[in-house]
Order: C-alpha cells, then structure tokens, then sequence
C-alpha cells in the first residue's frame, strides 16, 4: 500500500533573530507562509521491518540513512503508534536542498502524514496521533517542522517550533528565485553571534552595509523583537478586518496589493540578510534584480538561499520570472498557499 503526499514549502515573511538561549538555540519570531511548490513523498508499508529511504532523482545531497528527517520522523511515529513494518519512503525532490524554503522539515511532516495514512490503509494499527504528539514528534525533529501541521500564515516563536495560526492572507502571485549556492544555517546563526560580538560589524559596514543595518546587543531584546513583531501582525490583522484606513483596499483595488504595501510600510525584514549577503553579495544582488522586475517586496527566505519577490498580479509575477530568467537566474512564478488549500491539496 504506498500514499503520495505533496510536501510544500514556506517561505518568512520577517524573521528576527534574538541572543542565543542556553540550549544553544536562539529566540526567534517570524511569520510562515506556505507556497504552492512543492516535493512529493510517498510511503508504503509492507510485512517485515526496517525503514529504506529512495531519492528518485538520485540528488547527493539528500541522505538515505537514519540522519534524514523522514528516516527520523517515521521511527518515532512507529514507536508512538506502536505499530510495525518495513517502510519505504521515496522523496521526489522538486525543491532545493538547504534552500531556505524548509524542505527537508516538510518531508519529514509530509512522511508523518503519508505513513498514519498507509498504516491505517494497511490496518497495521487502530489509533492515530492526537494533535499534541504530531506537534511533540515534530518539534522534536526540528524547529520548523510544526509548521507544516498547521499550514498557511503561521506566527512561530521560541526557536520557531512554537507556532500559531494567523489569520490567513490570500494567494499571492510571487517569482522564488534558487540560486546554486547553498547556505549553512549553521554557519549563518554563528555568523550572527560573530556580529553581535562586534567582531564582525566594522567587517559588515566595509561590505557594504549601512550603519543603521547593524545590530547592536541591546536591540535584540526579546521583548524588542517580539514587540517589533507585534507591531507587524497589528498592520496586517488590520488590513485582513478592512477596517478603514488600514491598507483595505479602495474601490476597484488590489487586496494583494494593499497587503504589499503595508509589508513595506513595518519595514519587516529577514536578520539573515545581515549576515549572509556580506558572505554571497549574489544573493543581495538577485534580491535587486526581484525589485527590479517589479517585486513589491523581496526578501530571503530563512537563511537562504532562495529568495522571493511579491507581486500584485500573477501576470507580473509571470512577465518577472520570465524577465529573471533570461538574466540567467533560476526564477519560477508561483504563489501563496491558504491554510485550506494546503490541506486540500496536500493528498
């Protein structure tokens, strides 16, 4: 018995990044936004044990062995379900890997979904994972994997494991852009702790960026971000309740649209790009070329190294991907994913 699940990506719509905790972990606050791109994983379930990991499109990067977060999640299902079986999980890789569009999390909640499925087809076993322990299981994976439980705008706190359902912004037409480089979220969040240190800030400014960009230890309070935040999701709660004057669209206007502006008028912002386009001027410089074929806003998505435009219309998005690639760039036109056509179209 084998179940085929779409496993889409997210993108950040803002992502600030606090001090580190003692965990080792740093507080986060950022809002997710799934998007219509996506990979494919399909499990089945047959006599015997063992878990075997297949990548159809025999990408080097993706691992086969028990460090993949499908291998991972489907253990712990398994023991949570107390069920047994040999699984066999095929990826079919579409999205790009250590992309910023949280692949790899998505395949492994994608993997969750796709096996509860293929036991119950199976009649392995009777039950199925409350609520709470899909969350538990996922969490304890990784930080953003409880994203893909809930789909659509999505507030994440903590180390972005923490998270809660916004209201949900419409489809919007947007143009993702993957470059070949690869960007070490590692290595992105040491780099973060290098700048806050100021071992690196005189280093930033040289590279280019503005005074203003750099933070210092005292703005990355949790309350400062989490107050920032705050003020973010204030602008668009407001804009999504079309209460007068705050950014619901006019007469013959754009909800789109009007969201876009009130994105740019926050001034929310990925930290990331503090640290990574110093390390891969190539991604500040797709970010321009996104403004420049017309994106209302662009940003990274996590550390990168995707980055994203929005767009008014999915015309514009169409004509900007078209543009990008014939720039060179790896650009597709896409768009947004509502809470419910997530889990519509996610089976």
């Amino acid at each position: 018995m084998t179940v085929a699940v779409r496993s889409f990506a997210k993108i950040n719509l803002g992502l600030y990044i606090g001090a580190a905790r003692a965990d080792g972990y740093h507080d986060l606050r950022t809002v997710y936004q799934t998007i219509a791109l996506h990979d494919v994983i399909r499990v089945s379930v047959e006599r015997g044990s063992g878990i075997e990991i297949l990548c159809t499109n025999k990408d080097p990067r993706v691992p086969l062995d028990s460090s993949n977060t499908c291998y991972r999640i489907a253990e712990l299902v398994l023991d949570e379900l107390g069920a047994k079986g040999r699984v066999c999980i095929e990826i079919e890789k579409r999205l790009p890997v250590r992309g910023g569009l949280g692949a790899a999390s998505s395949n492994a909640v994608a993997t969750m979904v796709a096996l509860e499925l293929a036991l119950k087809k199976t009649r392995a076993v009777r039950k199925k994972l409350s609520g709470p322990a899909r969350l538990r299981i996922a969490a304890e994976i990784g930080s953003d994997l409880p994203l893909f439980l809930v789909g659509g705008t999505t507030l994440g706190v903590g180390r972005g494991e923490e998270v809660y359902p916004l209201p949900d912004l419409p489809a919007i037409p947007m143009v993702i852009v993957t470059p070949e480089v690869g960007v070490s979220t590692a290595q992105a969040f040491a780099d973060w702790d290098a700048l806050l240190s100021g071992d690196k800030a005189a280093e930033l400014r040289s590279a280019g960026q503005p005074r203003a960009a750099v933070p210092t230890r005292g703005q990355l309070t949790r309350a400062g971000a989490s107050d920032r935040l705050l003020e973010v999701g204030c602008a668009l709660s407001a804009w999504l309740s079309g209460y007068p004057n705050t950014g619901a669209p006019a007469k013959g206007g754009s909800r789109a649209g009007n969201m876009l502006s009130d994105l740019v008028r926050t001034g929310i912002e990925n930290d990331f790009e503090k640290v990574v386009f110093p390390q891969y001027p190539e991604l500040r410089d797709i970010k321009g070329a996104l403004e420049c074929a017309g994106s209302r806003y662009a940003s990274l998505s996590g550390s990168g190294s995707t980055l994203y435009g929005l767009f008014r219309s999915s015309a514009d998005a169409a004509q900007a991907a078209s543009r990008l690639r014939k720039q060179g760039v790896k650009a597709v036109a896409t768009s947004t994913l509502t809470r419910r056509k997530y889990w519509k179209r996610i089976v």
